[in-house]
């Protein structure tokens, strides 16, 4: 992987503002080419520095309950357990961690019914959870995909 510069900080900047800026664009405020501007993007994209998404308020789509939910794991069984937690197309986020639960993922349900199946019914069913400990987010402060500061 490349070394990231100044420069890329910027490009990367200006996506992170705006997503649907051209590169001309970026090439005109950098005073570069276009064609410099796109061959640091794609060698970014390449190196997995970052990637395209759309980003959707999940409220607006149906998703009105998300949940925060932390896992207890027998030893062992971390690394299954996060494999069939990846399944769900519900959950957008798990990770391991330090601390009092051994996996803490994030999702999101249309409604308090389908989060009480998911807990009941699906995780019930993965071999090697001890227990789940469920947070429903109340009110949203922030969510952010944004890394880099200006």
């Amino acid at each position: 992987m490349s070394k990231i510069d100044e420069m890329d900080y910027t490009i990367l900047s200006f996506l992170q503002e705006d997503g649907k800026k051209s590169y001309t664009e970026i090439a005109k405020e950098l005073n570069v080419s276009e064609g410099t501007v796109r061959t640091r993007i794609n060698r970014m994209l390449k190196d997995n520095v970052f990637e395209f998404i759309i980003h959707m308020n999940p409220n607006k789509i149906g998703l009105n309950v998300q949940v925060i939910i932390g896992i207890s794991t027998k030893l062992g069984y971390q690394e299954s357990i996060a494999r069939e937690l990846n399944r769900f197309s519900e959950v957008r986020f798990v990770g391991a961690f330090s601390g009092q639960h051994d996996l803490i993922m994030q999702a999101y349900f249309k409604n308090n019914d389908d989060l009480v199946h998911f807990v009941n019914k699906e995780l019930a069913k993965i071999e090697g959870i001890i227990s789940a400990d469920v947070n429903i987010e109340l009110k949203q402060y922030k969510d952010s995909f944004s890394y880099i500061t200006k």
